[in-house]
């Protein structure tokens, strides 16, 4: 897929002036131009970027490292002269970015502090990642290997990308899960269901089983009910047997609701059933130790001498 992402056939001055009005875009708390030199790293260090970036791949490599050496001394920011700036990419906050070499950022990228577009791999080829055009990439991320990473994707913070992320997904978590937004299994009514049937949520079901059965008991009465109130107790049978579809349905909520709470009752371990046996037993030794339980002891043997006298009588 080919992508303008590097502008060179655009005059520096005039990327770097593009460069330093996006702040007033992307950045609510924005408030001077002040602010540009002394609060904004990220946007310091992609202008500087533009020249150092002209000069590497015009053969002043060591020149184009000295730069961009010092915006890492400056800024805190690591981003290597050979790699490719889109137009209109905004690094907000900025401390603790790294961009390895290779790597290839496109138009309106959105970076936050801590990213790393690192490689996994020690040859001299392409081995760092391709961000194409309107993809943001949450604060501490790493996005690693020759992998592309496509539009308007969003990345988690502190999430670790290790594959190719389509368009128009969101990737988050170590490794990296890729939600596919545009797919129906992936929608929030689907993972709602999902939820529910891993890890149901009790009061949830309990009240929509109420308020069903409320509404349907309603709903009957309304129906054998005159225009005195008067309710006729055969009409009430007839009626009841005609909403026994729904009374089924609302037997299986209420199925749902009880597995629910059979499954947040805590299950005595091995060890704790073991505890409370010799805890028993303990108490049985010390109760037979007592006058009360002697005495109680003689008293039913002595009613069962008399029991079987009377019987052999």
């Amino acid at each position: 897929m080919q992508t303008q992402i590097d502008p060179l056939d655009k005059g520096i001055f005039s990327l770097i002036r593009e460069d330093l009005s996006i702040p007033r875009l992307k950045d609510p708390a924005f408030k001077s131009r002040v602010e540009l030199f002394f609060n904004y790293p990220g946007v310091m260090t992609i202008s500087l970027h533009r020249i150092a970036h002209r000069l590497y791949i015009k053969k002043w490599r060591t020149l184009g490292r000295i730069i961009m050496g010092f915006c890492q001394f400056a800024y805190n920011i690591d981003l290597h002269p050979a790699a490719v700036v889109g137009r209109k990419v905004f690094i907000d906050h900025g401390i603790g970015v790294v961009v390895g070499e290779t790597a290839i950022i496109g138009d309106d990228v959105t970076i936050y502090q801590g990213v790393t577009l690192g490689g996994v791999s020690l040859e001299k080829t392409k081995r760092h990642p391709t961000i194409l055009e309107g993809a943001v990439i949450g604060s501490g991320a790493k996005v690693l290997g020759n992998i592309t990473i496509g539009k308007n994707v969003k990345i988690g913070s502190n999430s670790v990308v290790v594959k190719d992320v389509p368009d128009d997904c969101v990737a988050v978590g170590i490794p990296a899960r890729i939600i596919d937004k545009n797919k129906h299994e992936d929608s929030k009514e689907s993972e709602a269901k999902n939820t529910r049937t891993k890890l149901p949520d009790i009061d949830k079901e309990m009240f929509a089983y109420i308020l069903c059965k409320l509404k349907l008991y309603e709903q009957i009465v309304n129906a054998v009910s005159d225009e005195h109130g008067n309710i006729n107790i055969k009409d009430l049978c007839k009626e009841h047997g005609k909403y026994k579809e729904q009374q089924v349905k609302l037997d299986e909520v209420y199925d749902i609701f009880l597995k629910a709470v059979k499954a947040d009752e805590p299950k005595e371990h091995d060890g704790e059933k073991d505890a409370k046996e010799e805890e028993n037993k303990t108490n049985e030794t010390v109760l037979k130790d007592t006058p009360e339980y002697t005495k109680t002891k003689d008293a039913l043997k002595d009613k069962e001498l008399k029991d079987d006298t009377t019987s052999s009588k």
